[in-house]
C-alpha cells in the first residue's frame, strides 16, 4: 500500500468516523422515541428501535395542541424567512455596489451590533411590544426578525463577489433603475447565497425558544418549542414524550433541507465570504 493511498484510506475513515458522530445523537433520539422510558435507563442501553412510536405520539398530541404550535411556528418561520430575504438582500445590495454618503459608518455600526449579546435586547424588545400592544401576538416574533445584521454582511460580502460593475453599468445604459437592477440582474445571480441565508433564518425562527417564551403569553399562540417545553413540567422527566416531540418537531426541518439541499450545497462549495 503506498503511502498517497494510506493517507486517502485515513482521509475517508476520519471522515465518516465524524459523520457518524454527528448522525449518532440523531439516531438516539429517535431510538428513544420509538421505545418506552424503562427502556432507556437499561444497561446496557437498547439501541435498536421498538415499536412504541405511534403510542408516545399519542401521548404527545394528548398533552400539548402539537399540529397548533406546528402551524403558529410555520407562519411565523415563513414570513420571518421571507422578509428577512427581502430586506437583507435589499440592504446588501445598496451597502455592496452603491456610493452614498455614511454608507461605510452605516455598515460599521449594523457590523457593531453583531458584537452585543442577544440577551441584552430581551427587555428593551418586551417594552416596546407592550407600548405596541403585541404582546401574545405572532407579529411580536415577525417583525423584530425581519432583518438582521448577519444577513445583510453575508449577502453583501456575496453580491460583492458576484455580481460585476460592469453588469450594473449596462443594465443602466438599458435604463433600469435600482430596483430593476435589484430584482432583475441582481437577485437571479445571489440565489445560492439566498438559499443559503434562508435556510440559517428558517431554522433559526423555528428552533428559537427564548423570545417566544418570554413574549407568548397566549396559550393558544405557542410556537412549538416552547409547546414542547411543557412536556417536561407536565410529566417530570418522560423522555420518551419528550424524545417523541422533539423527533416530530425536526421532521419538517430535514423536508426543508431535502427540498434546497441542491443551491446549499452550491453555495458551500462557492467557499467562505467573498471579499
Amino acid at each position: 500500500m503506498t503511502a498517497r493511498r494510506a493517507r486517502r484510506l485515513l482521509l475517508h475513515g476520519s471522515l465518516l468516523f465524524g459523520a457518524a458522530a454527528s448522525m449518532f445523537p440523531f439516531y438516539w433520539m429517535a431510538v428513544m422515541a420509538t421505545n418506552r422510558t424503562s427502556d432507556i435507563y437499561r444497561f446496557p442501553p437498547k439501541l435498536s428501535f421498538g415499536s412504541e412510536l405511534a403510542t408516545n405520539a399519542g401521548n404527545v398530541f394528548s398533552s400539548i395542541d402539537f399540529f397548533g404550535s406546528l402551524l403558529n411556528t410555520v407562519i411565523v418561520a415563513c414570513t420571518t424567512t421571507a422578509l428577512v430575504l427581502f430586506f437583507d438582500s435589499l440592504a446588501a445590495f445598496a451597502f455592496a455596489k452603491f456610493a452614498f454618503p455614511g454608507r461605510q459608518v452605516l455598515f460599521a455600526g449594523l457590523i457593531g451590533t453583531m458584537l452585543l449579546p442577544v440577551q441584552l435586547s430581551l427587555i428593551p424588545s418586551f417594552v416596546i411590544m407592550v407600548e405596541l400592544g403585541w404582546v401574545g401576538k405572532l407579529q411580536a416574533l415577525v417583525v423584530p426578525a425581519a432583518a438582521n445584521a448577519f444577513g445583510i454582511f453575508w449577502l453583501r460580502q456575496y453580491i460583492r463577489g458576484a455580481v460585476s460593475d460592469s453588469l450594473l453599468d449596462a443594465a443602466r445604459l438599458d435604463g433600469a433603475g435600482f430596483f430593476r437592477q435589484y430584482w432583475h440582474v441582481t437577485i437571479p445571480i445571489i440565489r445560492p447565497g439566498l438559499a443559503f441565508l434562508g435556510i440559517f433564518t428558517f431554522v433559526a425562527a423555528w428552533n428559537d425558544f427564548v423570545w417566544p417564551l418570554i413574549v407568548l403569553v397566549n396559550p393558544d399562540q405557542l410556537t412549538l418549542q416552547v409547546a414542547l417545553s411543557q412536556l417536561n413540567s407536565a410529566h417530570g422527566l418522560d423522555y420518551s414524550r419528550i424524545m417523541t416531540g422533539a423527533l416530530l418537531s425536526v421532521i419538517p426541518l430535514i423536508v426543508m433541507f431535502v427540498l434546497f439541499a441542491r443551491n446549499f450545497v452550491a453555495d458551500l462549495a462557492k467557499g467562505a465570504l467573498r471579499e
